[in-house]
């Protein structure tokens, strides 16, 4: 799943996101196994991607040292109080936990996150 939301990435996403995407990296594990797409924002800000092959996922966007704040979402297990569980979104906190609503589709939830990120970036 990770290879081919990093194609997507490749043929599609930088061109869609080029005004806030720098650039983009394939995170692979010491054997060689990919893990995880890193997308560097323009403002130092970045994503990380990760979606296993059996639906479990987490898209972190990471600004703490720009601001302070974590945007996050995950499907982990472990949020029982939110309507979407186990989908949740942490909200600029780590102990801020709001109901997800991004699409299950994995290149349609990252599309819709990064139009968010697009809004947070161009807000500040």
């Amino acid at each position: 799943m990770i290879e081919r939301i990093y194609r997507w990435f490749l043929e599609e996403g930088l061109e869609e996101f080029n005004d806030i995407i720098d650039d983009l990296e394939l995170i692979k594990t010491p054997s060689g196994a990919p893990v995880k797409v890193k997308v560097m924002m323009v403002d130092s800000s970045f994503l990380e991607v990760y979606w296993s092959d059996s639906g479990k996922y987490s898209l972190h966007y990471e600004r703490r040292h720009i601001d302070g704040t974590i945007y996050r979402h995950d499907n982990a297990p472990h949020h029982k109080q939110v309507k979407t569980f186990p989908k949740h979104y942490h909200k600029g906190r780590e102990d801020f936990v709001v109901e997800s609503y991004l699409p299950d589709e994995p290149v349609e939830a990252i599309r819709s996150f990064l139009k968010e990120i697009r809004e947070i970036i161009k807000s500040r």
